[in-house]
């Protein structure tokens, strides 16, 4: 706990066999009360892994319901085990849980209600071995959705995310997407809220065991980002209604 604050970190897998045991080694225990792993029909041990590891909140899905799918999962079980501050850690070890104290500690401490960590902010994406188009396309898409949004975020995409309680009760996340747009909707339904979102600058891996979309999932995610980015503003200016975004 932080100031009281019971804090749970959730994790969706997918195929995490070989990554999780070095993903959870790095949690810190020292502030973390509950770990929740959501299995989204692994085609591996993954379920075995974390239950040889103690992780005692492993959930499974008998059917793939996709990462969105996979959050909602995650985010709602947190809630129900009374979690003030959750943060999603993803299990292929690409991004280090050990960012965790600085996210939570922001939340906490009330500076911020949701902390993204992001690969922009300095060298942390090509350094890491992002590959150069999807570091240009993440630059482009995230330059759309700022205009488009009126907010100021270094990008959009990462998969390293604390939320408060509250704000996780005050927007309906589970209208929106199972796949991977799930994430964009997310956050035009905090800002569209009128929340506020700080970053923290965070390393980021890319390696074989490391999870990605093939070039066909990205243009579908890339294009499904710009629609949100619109819908957002339309419903702005209450030119169109939709269930993301409710006041």
């Amino acid at each position: 706990m932080i100031n009281g604050k019971k804090i749970v970190v959730v994790m969706p897998a997918y195929n995490a066999e070989k990554t999780l045991e070095q993903t959870y080694a790095e949690i810190p225990m020292d502030i973390v009360d509950e770990v929740i792993l959501t299995d989204d029909c692994s085609k591996d041990n993954t379920v075995e892994k974390a239950k040889e590891l103690g992780i005692k909140e492993v959930l499974v899905h008998e059917k793939n319901k996709g990462y969105g799918g996979n959050q909602k999962t995650c985010y709602n079980r947190a809630l129900e085990i009374g979690a003030d501050i959750v943060i999603m850690v993803h299990p292929d070890y690409q991004y280090t849980p050990k960012l965790v104290h600085s996210m939570a500690y922001m939340i906490a401490n009330g500076v911020y209600p949701v902390c993204l960590a992001s690969r922009i902010l300095g060298k942390g994406a090509l350094k890491g071995g992002m590959p150069i188009v999807k570091y240009i396309a993440n630059r482009c898409l995230t330059l759309g959705q700022n205009f488009l949004l009126h907010q100021k975020l270094s990008e959009y995409h990462t998969g390293y995310r604390a939320f408060s309680a509250e704000v996780l009760r005050d927007i309906n996340y589970n209208v929106a997407s199972d796949d991977f747009i799930f994430d964009n909707e997310m956050l035009a339904q905090i800002f569209y809220k009128g929340y506020e979102i700080g970053e923290v600058t965070c390393p980021t891996k890319y390696f074989d065991e490391a999870s990605s979309i093939n070039f066909r999932r990205s243009s579908i995610y890339g294009l499904g980002v710009i629609r949100v980015s619109f819908l957002y503003r339309l419903c702005k200016w209450r030119l169109m209604k939709s269930k993301l975004f409710r006041k």
